[in-house]
């Protein structure tokens, strides 16, 4: 791999007016990491298809959400947050299939999957890329076991949900960081020490989809506990696992809700920023601070 395959295309992007920058963020991501002189590849793709997105969720709820019946992750109707979403999954798929043929680590810059249930959109969350992408990958014959490295600071809800309904505990190794530790600073360390054990539990797997969050920093607004070198030490410990291990990994970007005095996402950018350099670092062996 002589450069980190980014998979972008513009049609990611939807105009919500929202709390959440994950709706327009993935631009401002790939823009920065162009600015940063390091070996990356921006790489096109091809969006899924709803009857894809039927793999992971409830067909009426598919169809209601696609043809702005019921409500989406942003708790409005818009069909293109809608048609945006086929992009954002197929992102996430298209990272895998690619970190599954390198044998080694591709990105999806996008969010907005773990909170989406069966039948149900929340917290910004509308289609459960992560689920769909392992079923699509099964389905496919390219792999046989699948882990989902969630380290959001929020519950993995909606991917708990599904797992349990379809049944698919028994080939997906679902770790998610709320789950097994209170974010509170106190616990961030001893959390950063646990995480070679939590991998190792992923080690027999065939790839590991890791949400890469940025909404793990202590000044997040909606609760972290990591300060900005415990968060780059988490993307150390796990990409450098990854790579010594041979797992191949597809990462994301996930959560993030920092805003600077004027109201922009640059803190945010910095820790993705971050994220992306200890990737290359890890895989690469060369990174331009």
């Amino acid at each position: 791999m002589q450069k980190l395959p980014i998979f972008y295309r513009d049609e990611i992007i939807s105009d919500v007016k929202s709390f959440s920058p994950s709706a327009a963020k993935p631009a401002l991501v790939v823009e920065r990491w162009l600015s940063l002189s390091q070996p990356i590849e921006v790489c096109s793709f091809e969006p899924v298809t709803p009857d894809n997105l039927k793999l992971a969720h409830d067909n009426d709820y598919v169809d209601g959400v696609m043809n702005g019946i019921l409500k989406n992750g942003f708790g409005n109707k818009d069909i293109a947050v809608a048609n945006s979403c086929l992009y954002t999954v197929g992102a996430m798929l298209a990272a895998a299939r690619s970190a599954l043929v390198s044998k080694q680590v591709a990105v999806a810059p996008v969010s907005g999957f773990h909170h989406a249930g069966y039948a149900d959109a929340f917290g910004f969350c509308t289609f459960n890329g992560l689920l769909i992408t392992a079923l699509m990958l099964k389905h496919e014959g390219a792999l046989s076991k699948i882990a989902i490295l969630d380290l959001d600071v929020h519950e993995g809800d909606g991917t708990r949900e599904i797992m349990d309904k379809l049944q698919l505990n028994d080939w997906i190794v679902h770790h998610s960081l709320a789950y097994a530790v209170d974010p509170i600073p106190d616990n961030a360390q001893a959390y950063l020490d646990s995480l070679p054990k939590v991998l190792t539990e992923m080690a027999s797997c065939d790839l590991i989809l890791f949400q890469a969050s940025a909404d793990l920093h202590i000044d997040d607004p909606l609760g972290g506990f990591l300060t900005t070198e415990q968060l780059r030490e988490r993307d150390k410990i796990v990409f450098t696992f990854c790579q010594q291990h041979k797992i191949p990994l597809a990462w994301n970007t996930a959560g993030g809700y920092q805003r600077d005095e004027q109201g922009n996402i640059w803190p945010v950018l910095d820790l993705h920023d971050n994220t992306l350099k200890e990737c290359v670092s890890a895989y690469l062996g060369e990174v331009l601070d």
